[in-house]
């Protein structure tokens, strides 16, 4: 038996980051507002770090689509697996050369990878969160427009990010 009832449960879980930033925010401004000497300088410290944590977990929280999905996604040391029920893969993020937002069948990821058959994950997949952290390390991938075109999607699959494919020169001094 729980005090609170599920559905403010979930919300509390859901917007938990941003609580967690708020929280710290406040601590640090209290610090900062009312401290004298070193204390007073750690609170502004704090209160900026909270900052630029709630702007993170915000984003967090747009790209949260849910769950319930088919499927199950697990991100593991660079490693996007998905086991669906009929379909599923892996692809190593450093092999990735293009991601792809379908708007087709409810939402889905589509992943690139040379020599591999792409690899298609619903947005609502169990533990599809994960991706956020892994999309933010591809190399230029600007994320506010990739949550843009999550909230409003176009009518066909979107290229948001493609793999620089072409050989760099490095000049060499002898």
């Amino acid at each position: 038996m729980s005090l609170i009832r599920s559905g403010a449960s979930h919300t509390l879980r859901r917007w938990r980051e941003v609580l967690v930033a708020g929280g710290l925010a406040a601590l640090g401004l209290w610090w900062a507002l009312t401290g004298f000497g070193l204390l007073q300088w750690v609170g502004w410290a704090v209160t900026l770090g909270a900052a630029a944590l709630g702007l993170a977990a915000l984003q967090r929280l747009r790209f949260r689509r849910g769950a319930g999905g088919p499927g199950v996604v697990v991100v593991d040391e660079g490693l996007i697996a998905y086991l669906g029920p009929v379909t599923g893969g892996t692809v190593a993020l450093s092999e990735v050369t293009a991601l792809v937002l379908d708007p087709r069948d409810g939402g889905q990821w589509v992943l690139s990878q040379p020599g591999q058959p792409d690899l298609c994950i619903p947005l609502d997949a169990e533990g599809a969160e994960a991706l956020f952290d892994a999309f933010a390390a591809l190399p230029g991938l600007r994320t506010e427009h990739m949550l843009a075109r999550m909230r409003r999607p176009g009518p066909a699959p979107e290229t948001l990010w493609q793999r620089d494919t072409r050989p760099t020169f490095h000049p060499r001094l002898h």
